[in-house]
């Protein structure tokens, strides 16, 4: 059986980031293990197909690269109490396996799902009212610099106003969509 990169990635990149995204909505956190073993064998098959680094793309180096930008489309919104530490290493673990170009592409698809979601969670729920309520502390928040990143504003701090929306699910979705695009052939 000759299995390429790409059909290794599906066969093991799905089930553990839909197993995350599980743990994510049942538990409200993302485990570090699993975030670990993610990180791990993602780099593990890099090295494994590519070397250390392959031009136009795979590597060891090249999921590295992924690894930043997972780190670096996120850091923020964790620092600023937005989200939870497992999100970010998870966007962090898909990152080893995707490189920097699908994993940017994936964080984006999974802000917009996340963000449609949300939507349909506020008005759902009756909760508009709080919601725009909310966004009016998140941005009294942002446009001081003692506030920004301090807890005022932040995620778990407005209680029942609120539903916190586990962000490795939005996440996983918007990974296994570019990845699919990605494997079937699509533009990306």
């Amino acid at each position: 059986m000759n299995l390429g990169y790409w059909d290794i990635t599906l066969a093991l990149l799905i089930p553990a980031t839909l197993y995350a995204s599980w743990i994510d909505y049942a538990e409200r956190r993302v485990p570090n293990w699993l975030n670990a073993l993610i990180a791990v064998t993602g780099l593990v098959f890099q090295g494994w197909f590519f070397g250390w680094y392959a031009p136009g793309g795979g590597g060891v180096g090249w999921g590295l690269l992924g690894l930043l930008v997972g780190f670096g489309v996120l850091i923020i919104p964790w620092l600023m109490h937005g989200m939870g530490a497992g999100d970010v290493k998870l966007m962090m673990a898909i990152g080893c396996w995707l490189g920097p170009w699908l994993t940017l592409l994936g964080f984006c698809a999974g802000g917009i799902i996340g963000g449609v979601a949300a939507v349909i969670m506020i008005v759902s729920t009756g909760r508009t009212v709080h919601a725009l309520a909310n966004l009016q502390t998140i941005c009294d928040k942002v446009q001081r610099w003692d506030t920004a990143f301090g807890e005022y504003g932040g995620a778990r701090t407005f209680g029942h106003t609120s539903q916190l929306l586990p962000y490795g699910v939005p996440l996983t979705a918007g990974t296994l969509a570019v990845l699919l695009t990605h494997y079937c052939g699509g533009w990306l």
